[in-house]
């Protein structure tokens, strides 16, 4: 099993560099909807053990079996939709009250194969969703990474010794 996480996880970081190499030609698009990438999906629970690979950096263990802690910097993979069209990011999450009590409103800016899209701070805890639209210059190749990042995160302390930011539950390029 941990074999396949590793092989799978090269796999996804060996994509996403070719991916970033170069831009795709016309029968890209084509075979990427000939040939979808096994295991790689353009929308993930985060808690599903086979996403796991998708997971890049900035992950903690999966808990209630629903749900991830993310540290300030976090990273995935997604397949982009075979559509040829624009998408929709979207990244569904909870902002728990212990996190905005200690550090107020919280930044989250977020790129896509190094392409930025629009920041959103949240002042309320609860359930998020950062919804975006993703221009088709940010999706080229087969794989997109997607980057994310907060602007503060409550540090590792002596209960906690892991950096904690956001709650989140999934993510989707639809």
């Amino acid at each position: 099993m941990y074999h396949h996480f590793v092989v799978t996880r090269l796999w996804i970081l060996l994509l996403l560099a070719a991916a970033g190499c170069s831009r795709p030609s016309e029968t890209s698009d084509a075979a990427r909807q000939d040939q979808p990438f096994e295991g790689v999906s353009s929308a993930i629970r985060v808690a599903d053990p086979q996403a796991a690979p998708q997971l890049l950096k900035g992950w903690h263990l999966v808990e209630e079996d629903r749900w991830r802690w993310t540290e300030r910097k976090f990273s995935l993979a997604l397949k982009i939709p075979a559509t040829g069209k624009p998408a929709t990011l979207e990244l569904k999450f909870s902002l728990p009250e212990a996190v905005l009590s200690r550090l107020g409103p919280v930044t989250l800016a977020a790129t896509i194969n190094g392409v930025p899209l629009p920041k959103e701070t949240y002042t309320q805890s609860g359930d998020q969703t950062y919804t975006r639209a993703v221009a088709g210059e940010a999706l080229t190749g087969a794989i997109a990474r997607l980057d994310f990042e907060l602007d503060k995160a409550l540090p590792p302390n002596d209960v906690d010794k892991r950096e904690l930011g956001l709650v989140v539950s999934t993510v989707a390029l639809r």
